[in-house]
């Protein structure tokens, strides 16, 4: 039967861990002690949990290709976490919990959107080196120095300084993922390429009906978030630009069929007349799209 634990404050969170309350709003918690009796936690808060060693049980998403000696999973407020607390209780590691509430006015509140892994799925964890690993426990550990101190007017500040130090770390390490995971970016293009064709098949893009965001995201099998970071550290671009620019390479091969020609092809790429067509070929080619045609046919 389903349990689900609910866990709206730091200090709810930290009496599953034993751990004194130090700070209201903020924690760094030894996972091993902290006691998981239910199927699922929801936290009312942003957690980061460093998890120890191979995770045989838990691999969130491990390939062949990345580290093996700990995972940091990502959660927004409100997320919700499927656990085996047989599992999870012989997980060493950390918890950093931090409640909304800490952000209020401090510099990590104005920003804390760009970290856009706190919306990722638990299958699309960060998997650390040894090397790693041993700075974001550096981190921790000054954070819970900070904690040791009596609250003060600094607190805040020296604390969301040092989580911020954390998160920005976790940028650097994901886009290092990013780049050992070769095949999973090299699969991006073709994935994309293929739902793109498929949708013209199927004349849906005749009704400018273009693939959303969640459709691509569903096609790779991850989440939104994950998606859009891959697909701008893969291409540079956002997703409204990648998806005109492969709607022109295929305006480019539909023109190399000589069943074709440029009313065909902007009636079938939903754009909206001919003369646009025509023209915004030209902007970024140099050529007409018959030109196009011309000089691709006289290479062969």
């Amino acid at each position: 039967m389903e349990k689900i634990l609910d866990l709206k404050t730091v200090h709810q969170c930290n009496g599953c861990a034993g751990t004194s309350t130090l700070h209201p709003l903020v924690s760094v918690m030894d996972l091993s002690r902290v006691r998981w009796d239910c199927t699922q936690v929801r936290f009312g808060f942003y957690s980061v949990l460093l998890v120890k060693g191979d995770c045989r049980d838990y691999s969130y998403g491990r390939e062949s290709c990345d580290y093996s000696n700990a995972s940091l999973l990502f959660l927004k407020p409100g997320s919700a976490f499927e656990i085996n607390p047989d599992c999870m209780a012989r997980k060493e590691g950390s918890l950093l919990a931090f409640h909304t509430d800490f952000l209020y006015k401090a510099d990590l509140g104005k920003h804390i959107q760009d970290y856009t892994f706190f919306s990722y799925n638990p299958e699309e964890s960060l998997h650390l080196s040894c090397r790693e690993e041993s700075k974001v426990q550096c981190i921790l550990s000054e954070i819970r120095q900070e904690l040791q101190h009596p609250i003060d007017a600094f607190s805040k500040l020296l604390i969301s300084r040092h989580i911020e130090l954390l998160l920005d770390y976790c940028r650097r390490y994901y886009e290092r993922q990013f780049i050992t995971r070769s095949e999973a970016r090299q699969a991006l293009a073709g994935k994309l390429e293929r739902l793109l064709w498929r949708y013209a098949r199927e004349g849906r893009l005749k009704d400018r009906s273009f693939p959303g965001m969640t459709d691509c995201a569903s096609e790779l099998d991850c989440s939104e978030a994950y998606f859009l970071d891959l697909l701008r550290f893969e291409t540079g671009l956002n997703f409204y630009e990648y998806m005109q620019s492969r709607k022109m390479d295929m305006a480019k091969t539909m023109l190399l069929d000589p069943r074709k020609n440029p009313a065909s092809v902007t009636e079938e790429l939903g754009y909206p007349n001919v003369q646009y067509f025509s023209s915004l070929f030209k902007k970024l080619t140099g050529l007409s799209p018959m030109e196009y045609r011309q000089a691709e046919m006289k290479s062969l």
